[in-house]
């Protein structure tokens, strides 16, 4: 027995887990991306390792320590990210649970009992004691049974080894998408940042805006006042300026209370116990490395998820197909009957040993079934892998192409705000001297501050089409930062050596 016990260890430990060995398979991608033709983009550069700030914290290239405070905050305190690292540890304990199947399942009991023969009647006048002892027709006897027993399921085929290579990548599914859940909360914060901004720099120029229309309307009043050709239409036209970018300062500033609050949830903190000061949404968003798609792959923790869940589907295959193989278990007992609690009594000793085999002969194709099921969820994964990447691809063409082309955009609206400036100055001057009508200076007033609006969103797209192009990049996630299998898998030093990646 002590043989054959050998042999099924051996093979337990040596043996090949069936099923096919995970390969990561293709995905559609280019050499360059399209966007980064011609010469729109000079101040955009291809990465390289030693390349621009740690890519660990991708919003010091705005250079701002508010922004750098703030989203420093999300890994300590936003919930949504403290819920994923919360599952990557379950993640983890999962691994540890199916490694416990590979060792040997020990158990230990003791019992005692006592017991009486004879009749009841004469239960009365016995006397307890140890081991055998007789009473007026009444006969007790304590026994002590200390035993210990062990179950063995040995992993011939590989069926554990296989259920432990998919928790793994589990795991490492799930720090992805933990790595994924901080970069999208810090975009998200980022994003409510600079609107935050952009709503500060709309409410100074809607200040300095109802300044200058307050100026116009004093120079109305003076005029329908000393009799000029100015009407009571024309007062009450400049007043109804003054007024209505009045309530648009004060939407601006509601407005701005609420990306406030969006900031406070983001870093897990009640509104009232944030406030950011005031300040205008100025310069030019930061020269970003851009990576090329086989980068992106690498450096997308999005993209790792789903990779990653590959390969956990591909060894539930191999699980699926050991439904095809005999499970083999081994069972012991060790146990001594005697009439004292201690010691142990060698000749009261009984012992076995036990090996068994069980498969199933007939059941309705369920194991086939169950196969072909893991195979299409493996090629489920291979898709929606597939789709991942082409999805991230196009996110990125897009932010490429919306830079650029808002990068254009802004130069050629900045020279449009600059001649409505001019041309508000012109017809003031002329209204002043009574060549024009009120409405002329009306109508160049109100285009001046459409453009100056215009100029001010071309500006808050740009910064947020950064934001979403670094999180399409992967921000400052690298796959270096994967935890490995061998380091997931630590817990069980003496464990067979399981399937790498």
């Amino acid at each position: 027995m002590s043989r054959a016990t050998a042999l099924i260890i051996g093979l337990s430990l040596t043996s090949c887990a069936v099923g096919p060995n995970y390969s990561r398979p293709g995905a559609p991608i280019g050499t360059n991306f399209k966007e980064r033709k011609g010469d729109a983009l000079k101040g955009w550069k291809v990465a390289t390792p030693s390349d621009g700030p740690d890519r660990g914290e991708w919003w010091a290239l705005y250079r701002d320590p508010k922004l750098d405070f703030l989203i420093g905050q999300v890994e300590v305190s936003n919930q949504t990210v403290a819920a994923d690292a919360a599952a990557y540890e379950q993640a983890r304990a999962v691994i540890r649970e199916a490694q416990a199947s590979l060792l040997p399942v020990l158990t230990g009991s003791y019992t005692y009992t006592r017991t009486r023969t004879g009749p009841a009647a004469l239960a009365s006048q016995s006397g307890g004691g140890g081991g055998g002892v007789t009473g007026g027709g009444g006969t007790y006897t304590t026994t002590f049974v200390p035993q210990l027993a062990g179950t063995w399921d040995l992993d011939v085929w590989g069926k554990v080894r296989r259920q432990i290579e998919s928790n793994t990548a589990a795991a490492q599914a799930s720090k992805a998408d933990l790595d994924y859940a901080k970069l999208s909360e810090q975009a998200m914060l980022a994003t409510a940042y600079f609107d935050l901004r952009t709503e500060d720099s709309l409410h100074d120029l809607l200040a300095r805006t109802v300044i200058e229309y307050k100026k116009t309307l004093a120079i109305v009043q003076n005029q329908f006042k000393a009799g000029y050709s100015v009407t009571a239409g024309d007062l009450a036209t400049a007043e109804a300026n003054v007024e209505t970018t009045q309530a648009q300062e004060f939407a601006a500033d509601a407005l701005r209370a609420q990306y406030e609050h969006a900031i406070a949830m983001l870093i897990g903190r009640p509104p009232a116990e944030l406030t950011v000061a005031r300040r205008d949404l100025s310069g030019n968003i930061p020269r970003i490395p851009v990576a090329l798609p086989s980068t992106l792959l690498e450096r997308n923790p999005n993209i790792a998820a789903a990779e990653r869940t590959m390969q956990e589907q591909n060894a539930l295959i191999g699980v699926a197909v050991a439904g095809y193989f005999p499970d083999i278990s081994l069972s012991g007992m060790l146990e001594w009957i005697g009439k004292n609690p201690l010691p142990f009594n060698a000749a009261s000793e009984i012992w076995s040993l036990g090996a068994a085999g069980t498969e199933p002969l007939f059941n309705g194709g369920l194991t086939s079934a169950q196969v072909d099921a893991a195979r299409a969820t493996y090629w489920q994964s291979v898709a929606n892998y597939r789709q991942t990447v082409l999805t991230t691809l196009q996110g990125v063409e897009d932010q490429l192409a919306d830079i650029r082309h808002m990068t254009q955009q802004l130069g050629a609206q900045d020279k449009a705000v600059k001649n409505a400036q001019t041309a508000v100055n012109v017809y003031l001057n002329q209204f002043q001297a009574g060549t024009i009508a009120f409405t002329t200076v009306v109508t160049a007033e109100l285009t001046l501050l459409a453009d100056e609006e215009t100029e001010l969103t071309i500006r808050q797209d740009l910064f947020l089409a950064s934001v979403t192009l670094i999180e399409d990049l992967g921000g400052g996630w690298d796959t270096t930062l994967l935890p490995t299998q061998k380091a997931l898998q630590q817990s069980f030093s003496l464990l067979p050596k399981l399937p790498t990646r």
